[in-house]
């Protein structure tokens, strides 16, 4: 789950040092899609765990 976030927030930075922009930050934005597809990824992982008890 951290190695998501911690790719996306590079990602991020990445994309703001190389395009920046007065208005939009991409840093936030990517670490948002990171949080939510790391809890996607838990979420799946525990129903199909679920699923097989």
């Amino acid at each position: 789950m951290g190695v998501i976030i911690f790719l996306f927030a590079y990602l991020g930075n990445w994309i703001d040092e190389n395009h920046p922009s007065t208005k939009v930050y991409y840093v936030k934005i990517m670490v948002m899609v990171g949080v939510f597809l790391a809890l996607y990824n838990v979420i799946r992982q525990v129903n199909e765990i679920n699923k097989n008890q």
